[in-house]
């Protein structure tokens, strides 16, 4: 279990000296000016360098199970963002296969926001008031308000109903990509904080291992990443042919030796 490990409270307006939240092409980007002292591990002297905030979305859950036992070995918490997208085996991330893991995870003590249902990334607020958004297979998907909150609804509701608790309410559009209407809409709907990531926290897990293999990728995080970045990552990406998942252990174990913790990100109260 992980209800002792730490907590950061997201994203609330805070003093300059912690976050400065950077909207640029539609996309939000978190850049710490220092690190969240208040939620850093009781151990402090294992925390020299600061705390980072592991986030992880849904993907083609390849690799959803290896990193489950990641982080438990490592007693890392994370903070999970939930579409309902298609998965690698032909089904659903919430459907009855994936039962157990969404239990598991939320045993473990991990905190889970809104990736919404379509998985459908917003492209731009429409003159008629609806939002257009495009799906994975690059179908179009026009949305007035209460579609946009049943995209939010829908996943909050299935994930009450197969793990018995529900969402933190702090999302995460696909691919990062907001207009000021999903923002507005979101927060009406009842998930009012929007979470992005640092740039030195996009892990690249997305990108082709040809170009980018996992030993860059490795060597890149490790020497980037800085107290107070949200990193991210997804349960798999099936296009990428060496998985990144084989050195997510390095990765964190490397962080940990550097002196970083970890938190997770959770809902105002």
């Amino acid at each position: 279990m992980m209800g002792a490990l730490n907590t950061v409270t997201a994203i609330k307006a805070k003093p300059a000296s912690f976050l400065v939240v950077v909207l640029v092409m539609g996309m939000i980007f978190f850049i710490p000016l220092a690190s969240y002292a208040a939620t850093r591990h009781a151990d402090s002297e294992h925390c020299q360098s600061g705390t980072l905030y592991l986030t992880i979305d849904t993907g083609s859950m390849t690799a959803a199970e290896q990193i489950a036992d990641v982080l438990q070995t490592e007693k890392i918490p994370a903070t999970f963002f939930i579409a309902n997208e298609e998965t690698a085996y032909g089904d659903r991330v919430l459907d009855s296969r994936w039962v157990p893991f969404w239990k598991r995870l939320v045993a473990d003590g991990h905190a889970f926001g809104n990736h919404t249902w379509s998985h459908a990334t917003a492209r731009e607020d429409l003159a008629d008031g609806r939002l257009r958004t495009s799906r994975s297979d690059r179908s179009t998907l026009v949305m007035d308000q209460a579609e946009f909150c049943q995209e939010m609804k829908k996943v909050d509701t299935r994930f009450a109903e197969i793990t018995g608790q529900h969402l933190s309410t702090i999302w995460r559009a696909p691919g990062g990509k907001t207009t000021s209407r999903s923002l507005e809409w979101a927060k009406q709907c009842g998930f009012p904080k929007h979470v992005g990531w640092s740039d030195a926290g996009f892990l690249g897990d997305e990108l082709s291992s040809v170009t980018y293999p996992n030993s860059l990728l490795l060597e890149r995080a490790l020497k980037r990443i800085r107290s107070g970045d949200v990193l991210m990552m997804h349960l798999g990406i099936r296009s990428r042919q060496d998985p990144f998942v084989r050195v997510f252990q390095p990765l964190i174990q490397g962080l940990k030796a550097k002196g970083f913790c970890f938190a997770k990100i959770v809902s105002a109260p």
